[in-house]
């Protein structure tokens, strides 16, 4: 599957909940569940094998085991691999979890607000940094091996563990608050995947207006209230995060990434960089290539350990 493809309106996934407060999910590869789609519910989502590129939102980076990451509602999300040479038996583990439900409990059980942060936090998409994948994955196959009361006594447990986890990461520019009708949604939906296929073209608040018929001004003033951007502020958003994508995966100089992506100006790429990432283009590089050899000894630790 392409990058390309990822442009597309998601997948509307319809949950059953019938089977209780939290689902468990997992899968190999090839999978029909691997597709680029949004649910309702909260995933919790962890991968045990393979490697290629996770589409979380506006974001595209990579994905190898360990990766540990949690979508808040509404908020389409996909991980493919590299190619089609990879088959495995257990690829991911999921959660899924009632955004209405928690809601709820929360209202009547106080001491559950302590969660409440991260839930906020995942509606950008939250990666979290440093997981012990070993203990994620017992985590994950305790809750798998349970039901009712105590498979809730186990989840409970993780998310209390995992809102006070301190090194994560927000991953999308966009968090996707659904507008109060379908239409509503079909326009946001248009202007998004526009922005994601031409983000290296000039793009102007004047052209997507006119794009889903409206004025500028009322234009303006839906697209924030639907993102919680500003038009011109999502475009750089999801250029900024293809050049980060580039500044991972290839060896390009930062200047043909800055042209790349859309930016006319050097000195504009740099500043816009640092005011979305705190860094500049060229630390972010340096950054992500320890952040790989970090994922790189934990994956040996893995399969040193499964070895023992």
């Amino acid at each position: 599957m392409s990058q390309q493809r990822q442009t597309t309106a998601p997948e509307l996934e319809i949950t059953d909940h019938r089977a209780g407060t939290v689902r468990y999910i997992e899968h190999g590869v090839p999978s029909e569940l691997i597709r680029w789609h949004a649910h309702d519910d909260y995933e919790l989502h962890f991968i045990v094998a393979t490697r290629g590129k996770v589409f979380v939102g506006d974001h595209i980076g990579p994905f190898a085991p360990g990766q540990l990451i949690l979508t808040g509602p509404r908020l389409p999300h996909n991980w493919v691999c590299n190619g089609d040479q990879y088959r495995a038996e257990l690829r991911d583990m999921a959660l899924h979890f009632s955004p209405s439900t928690l809601d709820e409990a929360m209202r009547l059980l106080p001491e559950l607000n302590e969660i409440r942060p991260m839930l906020e936090r995942s509606r950008s998409g939250l990666e979290f940094l440093g997981t012990d994948p070993h203990w994620v994955r017992s985590q994950l196959a305790g809750i798998r091996e349970t039901t009712g009361l105590a498979r809730l006594q186990r989840f409970l447990a993780l998310m209390q563990e995992l809102a006070a986890w301190p090194d994560y990461r927000l991953l999308s520019s966009v968090q996707v608050d659904s507008p109060a009708n379908e239409a509503a949604q079909q326009k946001i939906n248009r202007v998004i995947d526009h922005v994601m296929a031409h983000y290296e073209s000039p793009i102007s608040l004047g052209d997507m207006a006119r794009l889903v018929g409206m004025t500028e001004t009322y234009f303006s003033r839906f697209f924030r209230q639907a993102t919680g951007h500003r038009f011109v502020d999502f475009v750089n958003r999801v250029r900024i995060s293809r050049a980060c994508h580039l500044l991972v995966e290839t060896d390009q100089h930062v200047t043909t990434i800055c042209y790349e992506v859309g930016f006319n100006n050097v000195a504009n790429f740099n500043r816009r960089f640092s005011d979305f990432k705190g860094m500049t283009p060229s630390q972010y590089r340096r950054d992500a290539s320890q952040r790989y050899v970090q994922q790189e000894d934990q994956l040996l630790w893995m399969q040193q350990a499964h070895q023992a």
